[in-house]
């Protein structure tokens, strides 16, 4: 599953360098950590509205 790369990025001043959705702090960990969790993707948008779909598929296609 390709995405565009710009809605990972990285930075070493914000939660310690781990992948995020870029523009927030959310880490790609913790929106694994919700779906393992049971979180559906619904549930994760209502939640945190600056989210969107893509930034879900983006978190489950990154490598990281």
């Amino acid at each position: 599953m390709d995405f565009p790369a710009s809605l990972i990025s990285t930075n070493p001043n914000i939660r310690f360098g781990k992948p995020c959705i870029t523009g927030t702090r959310i880490a790609v960990q913790d929106v694994l950590t919700w779906l393992a969790s049971g979180i559906t993707n619904q549930e994760i948008l209502e939640d945190f509205p600056e989210l969107t779909l893509a930034h879900i598929r983006a978190a489950l296609a990154s490598p990281s």
